[in-house]
């Protein structure tokens, strides 16, 4: 047998570092092509010590705050392997779904156990002892596929698929195990569902899957005048034009670095945030150029749904959310980021009142640009006048009695 494999240094991986490769070349080579190709996986050695997490893996048991500590060289059930599990952020490991785990693979691992029943109560957590006397030893000799209970979001019990990869050096030898994991999710739904997607958005998406107070820029955008098209346009051509107008829409934002948010009807939401975009005057910038983008973007929407231009004309909202507590919904059926805080009701006020195709900036907003950003959209807010929303002959009903005094001009 492989002498490499037997001598494991128990060593914690903290912090954001990827895991170092495992000693052994064979493992060292599937750890680095499942690592790039960011599979959920984990390494055990033959004796079912852990050499090795993918940086994925660690992302989702850390609740996609970042990479959780992996304890390299202990046993996989061994006492500080169950401690660093239960130690978890957002509840995915508890004692009775790793025991429940434990009675699907522990058959293997009895039988990686060289003194049998005894050998393993020693390595096991003592907290899984009683189950022992309850396996029965299986080798897995060729791959196989099993299911593993799992914790969710708000604590849902969910099966995880897990496949059990033996790996053997080029003289058949056992050296050890690859454990892939997967959303119980085919390939056929979860490319349907993120194929397509962007992966910057993604990305993103998991920097607020922990909600908190989040400094932004908001942008609010609507259809003006929608009804006529909804009467004119057949039920199929409306849905086309609705899909072409959201994709255009959420491209220009994701680009611009920005969160898409809920979309309610013909509206767009979106957030700005200053820890992603690096600073507060570089996230009130990428929400005035997003906003500008999704105007031209109507402009091709309209032609191919066979429109004028005129036909297609949407009004913004572009406000400044100093508190925002910004957070990703996630549901079974579906997941989203929403921010909540007077200033959302009162971007959604200044979109209402910005007829005419215009985009209207408050002044928290604006005067968070400093001179290069301000040079780059080619405004200048030392020099500009604004007006207090209930000044303004568009002023709804709503903006003047909710947020008559927040001022804005045109950009």
């Amino acid at each position: 047998m492989s002498s490499v494999t037997s001598r494991v240094e128990s060593r914690p991986v903290e912090g954001q570092e990827t895991c170092p490769l495992p000693d052994d070349p064979v493992l060292a080579a599937w750890a680095t092509a499942l690592n790039d190709a960011g599979y959920w996986a984990v390494i055990v050695d033959r004796n079912w010590r852990l050499v090795y997490a993918t940086d994925a893996q660690r992302v989702i048991t850390g609740w996609g705050l970042g990479l959780a500590p992996f304890p390299v060289g202990v046993h996989f059930y061994g006492p500080e392997a169950l401690s660093a599990r239960l130690a978890g952020r957002g509840g995915l490991a508890t004692l009775e779904i790793v025991r429940e785990e434990f009675e699907v693979l522990g058959p293997y691992i009895l039988a990686a156990a060289q003194g049998g029943r005894e050998e393993l109560r020693e390595l096991v957590d003592p907290r899984l002892r009683d189950l022992v006397d309850h396996l029965a030893p299986a080798d897995p000799v060729n791959a196989l596929s099993l299911v593993i209970p799992a914790r969710y979001i708000a604590g849902m019990p969910v099966e995880v698929p897990i496949t059990l990869m033996p790996v053997r050096d080029s003289d058949g030898r056992l050296v050890g195990i690859v454990m892939s994991f997967k959303p119980a999710a085919s390939m056929a739904v979860l490319a349907v569902m993120a194929l397509g997607g962007d992966l910057r958005h993604f990305e993103r998406m998991q920097q607020v899957s922990k909600p908190g107070r989040r400094p932004a820029a908001i942008l609010f955008a609507d259809v003006e005048s929608s009804s006529p098209l909804v009467r004119r346009l057949s039920t199929a051509s409306y849905f086309s034009l609705g899909r072409r107008m959201t994709r255009a829409a959420d491209q220009c934002v994701i680009d611009a670095g920005g969160l898409v948010g809920r979309h309610v009807g013909d509206g767009v939401v979106a957030f700005f945030l200053a820890e992603s975009a690096g600073s507060e005057s570089a996230a009130a910038r990428s929400c005035i150029e997003a906003a500008r983008n999704i105007k031209d973007a109507m402009t091709d929407v309209a032609a191919r749904s066979d429109l004028a231009r005129e036909d297609l004309v949407m009004r913004f909202g572009l406000h400044w959310g100093a508190t925002l507590y910004v957070g990703q919904i996630s549901t079974s059926g579906r997941a989203e980021v929403t921010a909540l805080g007077d200033e959302v009701n009162e971007g959604a006020r200044i979109e209402a009142c910005a007829t005419g195709g215009r985009a209207l900036a408050s002044k928290p907003l604006l005067e968070r640009l400093d001179a290069e950003d301000a040079a780059t959209l080619e405004v200048d807010p030392e020099h500009i006048t604004y007006r207090p929303l209930a000044d303004l002959p568009t002023a709804t009903e709503k903006a003047r009695r909710d947020a008559p005094a927040i001022s804005v001009c045109e950009v």
